[in-house]
């Protein structure tokens, strides 16, 4: 996926949404450095401004590694560091405690203390959100900050802080730390909820195919059980007569010929109904299917009048698209247009998805004749003389395009007028229009 912003797109949305999310906890580091540690070269004097520099950058660096092992544990794709957990708990409270000794004890001065003490605030904030992402339930985050808070007052009592600040100093804590575990709780609550609806939308095509497999199934046994009943039944009957040298017994075979003839139809009209699809049917299920998964469709152009070959091929070009848009695209928008011209009708099927994955180019591995991805559906086409394109259309834009050609005696009904020095314009259908 080349061309700029091809990395990005080429991502699936949960995959999007984990790297915004990692990206953001990244930045945080660069957050607190800058405003919690920079300052304090401009109030406080050295070398007590480069130890709080220090301590403060330390103190980033364990929480972005930290974030980063516990975003992965929230996925399942590692274990809980426990012990870069406890690690950067230990962090948090030594380096705090320090602040609070520079600004209680370090040089004098208005500044000199208010910047140390605001070390102080924001170390325990970053470090209790960050230690959020591995906490699971509300109370239990609830408490986490609310035991800093009360630990940031006990603490600046003893160390000579007033009543009144160490007052405001717990509820500064319980603020920023409030804001980021809240940040960080709903991240986490964010990127697992996407996953699941992920997966809950492959799941779901996943049921589609295995309903459809169980309808033929029940057809094929619906026909082949009642038929071949009777064809063993009519057999034994031949045998007893053939035995006793009746020659009902020749009547009774040349049944079950007729009977097996029979079958062999059934079953041919069975298969016949399974392989070809109704082009109003999938372009009205198709428009259905792609709104209910919340992207936006549009089916456009003339239905009535192709032969029926030509549609069953093109209906199942286009249930074929929709269920890769919907499996393996990241598809907003979808259109679906049809265009009778010059003797050939055109069906072509476009979405926003990632480049080469929508509208079934993910699926182009199937083995020849198996029915299945794009070789599949060339297959269908080449039954009907018909080719198929499929591929990148611009920088955003996937499109997959079957042409077939119209059989001379086939008069489909028309198409609107084409503009002065343009071609046939195809008329939108509204999915009532369409399965009427």
């Amino acid at each position: 996926m080349g061309g700029r912003g091809g990395w990005w797109r080429g991502k699936s949305t949960p995959a999007k949404v984990e790297t915004y999310t990692r990206w953001s906890f990244h930045t945080f580091p660069f957050i607190e450095v800058a405003t919690f540690a920079l300052p304090a070269f401009g109030y406080v004097p050295a070398p007590v401004n480069w130890i709080l520099f220090l301590l403060v950058s330390a103190h980033a660096a364990v929480a972005a590694v930290t974030a980063s092992l516990t975003l992965d544990w929230t996925r399942g794709r590692r274990p809980l560091p426990v012990r870069l957990l406890w690690a950067l708990g230990t962090a948090t409270v030594v380096i705090a405690v320090v602040s609070l000794v520079v600004a209680l004890h370090g040089p004098r001065g208005a500044d000199n203390g208010a910047a140390a003490g605001t070390v102080f605030v924001g170390v325990l904030s970053f470090g209790i959100g960050t230690l959020a992402l591995a906490v699971r339930g509300t109370r239990r985050m609830v408490y986490g900050v609310l035991g800093a808070a009360v630990g940031a007052g006990a603490a600046a009592v003893p160390a000579g802080v007033s009543a009144p600040g160490a007052a405001v100093a717990a509820g500064a804590v319980v603020l920023a730390a409030g804001f980021f575990t809240f940040t960080s709780a709903f991240s986490v609550w964010l990127l697992n909820a996407v996953y699941e609806l992920d997966e809950a939308r492959e799941t779901r095509a996943r049921l589609a195919v295995a309903e459809e497999r169980l309808r033929f199934g029940r057809d094929l046994h619906d026909v082949m059980g009642r038929n071949l009943a009777v064809v063993a039944l009519k057999s034994e009957l031949a045998v007893q007569l053939a035995r006793r040298g009746r020659p009902e017994a020749v009547e009774q075979m040349v049944e079950v010929q007729r009977i097996a003839r029979e079958t062999q139809r059934e079953v041919r009209e069975v298969v016949r109904g399974y392989r070809e699809a109704d082009l109003r049917t999938e372009l009205a299920g198709a428009q259905g299917v792609l709104t209910a998964a919340g992207i936006d469709c549009e089916v456009s152009g003339p239905v009535t009048g192709l032969p029926a070959e030509i549609q069953s091929a093109l209906g199942w070009v286009v249930r074929e698209a929709t269920t890769n848009v919907l499996r393996h695209g990241d598809a907003a928008r979808c259109a679906v247009s049809l265009r009778v011209a010059e003797g050939r009708v055109t069906l072509t099927v476009e979405n926003d998805g990632a480049p080469g994955i929508g509208s079934g180019a993910g699926t182009d591995t199937a083995e020849p004749g198996r029915g299945s991805g794009l070789a599949g559906l060339r297959e269908r086409l080449r039954e009907v003389d018909g080719v198929l394109r499929a591929g990148p259309a611009g920088s955003d834009l996937f499109r997959l395009t079957a042409e077939v050609p119209l059989p001379p005696d086939s008069v489909p009904e028309q198409a609107p007028a084409p503009e002065p020095g343009g071609s046939p314009r195809p008329v939108p259908h509204p999915v009532s229009e369409v399965t009427s």
